[in-house]
């Protein structure tokens, strides 16, 4: 009779006490499936007399419920990798313990590094700044006009907008080279790597946030072809030798005379693609000797010193170095985009 079949059922269902996990996958297979026990009992039950389904129906509800919370119960215990659960494990000092993933530096972080240690051989030091910057350290001593668009909202996140002294998240780390002159006497050789921050819109090659690396030298007699051959050392350390280096005019409030400097694109390797904008070339950096208005604002006798500053975006760079077109990647946290730099372990 049914009810003497479901009493069976229940008394094994009841002594089951598995040992691994092939144990709970055939207690599934023999009472769960489609057409386990369970499912066969129920079937059996449709041709049960009328004046028997009301306690029959109880009865087989309540087996239903005991077979999956006994399952249930299984694979808490043996998890669904048929490994022990972690909390059968606590007691047991001799299982395995639980492995981890190792880490690996970011490759913004792995360029900078980069940069730092080939500036660092040329006998730069690394100088560091705020990021919420005032008026005279972002824009005014830098010789920005008062006009100049990049004082305006659309190009600055302003903290606190106030005559004279305007608060907001820096532009560009040239601020740092700022306070390096005032707080000192030349000569100064130094490099200024961090987090800038400007209102533009989100793309493949542009962001509201990215880091930058300045440079700034100020000494007696420093002309621009020490800046020249500084950078183009620059460019042959990272890339290697034979990359392609060109210098374009260009105009920097802060410089005078300025360039744009590009490098012969390492993607299409000349040949013309997206981030070249299929011209061959990228542009990595913007330099050019400081301009005397800027050390006299920093104290600074013009007529005996002269110094070169530049200034390059580690995205740009690391685009580059490392073939890759998409700059929003950088900031979106994708493992699987991040784990490509596994090899080099933090």
């Amino acid at each position: 009779m049914l009810q003497d079949k479901i009493k069976q059922y229940t008394e094994e269902i009841e002594q089951f006490n598995p040992q691994t996990s092939a144990d709970v996958e055939n207690f599934r297979l023999k009472f769960l499936v489609s057409k386990g026990i369970v499912k066969s009992l129920f079937e059996e039950f449709k041709a049960a007399p009328a004046d028997e389904k009301r306690v029959l129906g109880k009865v087989l509800n309540d087996f239903k419920q005991l077979a999956e919370g006994k399952y249930q119960q299984a694979q808490e215990q043996f998890g669904s990798t048929g490994q022990v659960s972690q909390a059968k494990a606590e007691g047991d000092l001799t299982l395995p313990g639980d492995g981890f993933t190792l880490g690996a530096r970011h490759p913004l972080s792995l360029v900078r590094k980069e940069i730092v240690e080939i500036f660092k051989k040329l006998g730069f030091i690394v100088a560091e700044g705020p990021e919420i910057e005032d008026d005279w350290h972002n824009f005014s001593a830098l010789n920005f006009p008062p006009e100049h668009p990049a004082r305006d909202m659309q190009d600055t996140f302003f903290i606190k907008k106030q005559d004279g002294n305007d608060i907001a998240l820096r532009t560009h780390t040239s601020s740092v080279q700022v306070r390096l002159m005032e707080a000192g006497k030349p000569p100064f050789r130094a490099i200024m790597p961090g987090r800038v921050y400007r209102n533009e819109a989100i793309s493949a090659r542009a962001h509201c946030f990215f880091h930058q690396v300045e440079g700034l030298y100020v000494d007696e007699n420093v002309s621009f072809a020490d800046l020249k051959q500084t950078l183009y050392h620059f460019v042959q350390e990272l890339y290697g030798e034979g990359t392609k280096v060109r210098f374009r005019p260009s105009y920097f409030p802060f410089t005078e005379p300025s360039a744009e400097m590009d490098i012969s694109c390492t993607i299409c390797k000349g040949a013309g693609c997206q981030l070249c904008k299929y011209s061959g070339w990228v542009e990595i950096l913007g330099c050019g000797m400081v301009d005397p208005n800027v050390l006299e604002n920093c104290g600074i006798d013009s007529t005996k010193y002269s110094g070169f500053a530049f200034g390059m975006g580690i995205e740009r760079i690391t685009n580059l170095k490392y073939e890759i077109r998409d700059l929003r990647l950088f900031s979106e946290n994708d493992v699987r985009f991040l784990n490509q730099f596994q090899t080099e372990i933090i």
